[in-house]
């Protein structure tokens, strides 16, 4: 049997994941991992304990599998994005906190490059807009807060990463400083025609040049892990930001393809092949996982509160125990009874783009009940991923291409059947979910597999990916058009300041 490796660095745990060759699961570790929040609105983690984790999950998922490190042919690597870290490359120690993507304290240097008329040169070439959710004015506030830091940027002492750099340079032991093409697509220093650091977006932000990883394709030999970690040394062969990743082991390698992840956040990305279209739509532009040099695209959109609402209600509300519970407590009343929840908590991602928003409940009466906010918390889900599937269907048929007509889900709240159902009543068309869910891992370990062999080409990788459910629209369109107008309304009540 022939195994590959997936490292699965996200934003709530590291996991690690062994699959066989068919994209079976062979064995899985998983560690949670602390979230920090020093003020309202920032998001930090430990670097080293990202690191300690991921490695410690690694050496999890090998023992639970009953394999040594001679029985993987190649890691792969999937990752958080836009989480910036930036640590000394003669220690290997980060000099600061990793700022997280959810992460909106660089509001202030965005205005700045608003002001400055930088938005339409960053659009076009990097595919983004300018926000406090990419990585380059995390970046810029790590040199500005941090005493000496830009001192010793200059001296050439210090590297910038994404959390799939921080990991190989670790795995490594500092004998390598990359990153793949999809993750540098959303650092807003990118310039993604010819997949090369912009040096105008670079001095835009008083960034040195040699703080920047190199960068490969998703599919690229990244170097071999040190024998000491894992026994022996393992190339590492794929590497992948986590929604790009998920695209691919969704199997959606070609333009009009579509999958939303369900995870912390949504994320829903539409390959687009190789043409680079600006969305019309408020969505933004990505690098896709490409395994050659020619530039992929995907048009995507992020909602910055997905599963994350159902972790509120548990944490912050006391709702329930344990979040599997959210789904028999929502089914305990037919509707939401006119409630609607807007989890605005760090903003509204795509395609509102409204980082002053705030959470909201909207149609509260005297017969509301802890059950019918679960099931608003479930159905918010669903109407921000409605708005974004849409948003990116107007685009498809502004490009001339068909609009959607099926949608591929993944992360750990696709498992949830009622929110699964209800997507597709909203959206009007199926809902396919997969065998085999976590999607994000299997991209990193399809990349890998292609680049070292083990895989022949994608059209092998197609085949091997099946449906476990279709669910299909049972809701008649005025009623669910209906349904999104009284979403739009509440999103507007939390938007008003």
């Amino acid at each position: 049997m022939t195994y590959l490796l997936a490292l699965d660095q996200g934003t709530s745990s590291s996991r690690s994941i062994v699959f066989d060759a068919s994209g079976k699961i062979v064995a899985m570790a998983q560690k949670e991992l602390a979230q920090i929040y020093p003020e309202p609105g920032w998001v930090e983690h430990d670097p080293l304990e990202i690191w300690q984790t991921q490695l410690g999950t690694a050496q999890e998922a090998l023992a639970r599998a009953h394999l040594k490190a001679g029985d993987i042919r190649a890691i792969g690597i999937t990752n958080q994005r836009e989480t910036t870290v930036v640590w000394n490359r003669k220690t290997g120690q980060p000099i600061h906190n990793a700022i997280v993507w959810q992460d909106h304290r660089t509001e202030p240097a965005c205005a700045e490059l608003r002001d400055k008329g930088l938005e339409p040169a960053i659009l076009q070439k990097t595919g983004l807009r300018i926000d406090a959710y990419f990585s380059g004015t995390k970046l810029k506030w790590i040199l500005d807060q941090v005493p000496t830091a830009r001192a010793l940027a200059r001296k050439g002492k210090l590297a910038f990463g994404t959390i799939d750099s921080w990991l190989i340079w670790q795995l490594t032991r500092g004998q390598v400083h990359a990153t793949d093409v999809s993750n540098a697509s959303r650092t807003m220093l990118f310039n993604v025609h010819s997949n090369q650091w912009d040096e105008e977006l670079l001095q835009a932000l008083d960034i040195e040049p040699g703080m920047m990883p190199r960068v490969l394709p998703s599919g690229a030999e990244y170097g071999a892990s040190h024998a000491d970690f894992l026994g022996q040394a393992i190339p590492i062969c794929g590497v992948a930001g986590d929604q790009q990743s998920a695209l691919f082991g969704q199997a959606c390698f070609s333009e009009g393809m579509a999958k939303n992840t369900y995870g912390t956040g949504c994320f829903t990305l539409m390959h687009t092949g190789h043409k680079f279209q600006v969305s019309q739509n408020g969505l933004i532009t990505t690098s896709a996982a490409q395994i050659t040099p020619q530039p992929e695209f995907a048009i995507e959109g992020s909602v910055f509160v997905g599963g994350a609402v159902v972790q509120w209600l548990r944490d912050g509300m006391h709702a329930f125990e344990r979040s599997s519970e959210v789904e028999q407590l929502a089914r305990s009343v037919p509707d939401s009874g006119g409630v609607v929840l807007v989890p605005a908590f760090t903003g509204l991602g795509a395609p509102y783009w409204q980082p002053k928003a705030r959470g909201a409940i909207t149609g509260l009466t005297r017969g509301s009940t802890m059950a019918h906010i679960a099931r608003a918390a479930l159905e918010s889900i669903a109407f921000q991923s409605t708005a974004l599937l849409q948003a990116m269907s107007r685009d498809a048929v502004a490009a001339g291409a068909a609009p959607l007509a099926e949608v591929r889900v993944d992360g750990g709240a696709c498992v949830n059947n009622m929110l699964m159902q209800f997507q597709a009543d909203l959206l009007g068309i199926p809902v396919v979910r997969p065998t085999i869910i976590e999607t994000t891992a299997l991209g990193a370990a399809y990349l890998a597999g292609l680049t070292c062999g083990v895989y022949r080409n994608q059209q092998e990788l197609a085949d091997l990916w099946k449906v476990e459910r279709r669910f299909t629209p049972q809701l008649d369109a005025a009623h669910a058009q209906a349904l999104m107008d009284r979403w739009e309304h509440a999103v507007r009540q939390a938007c008003a300041e």
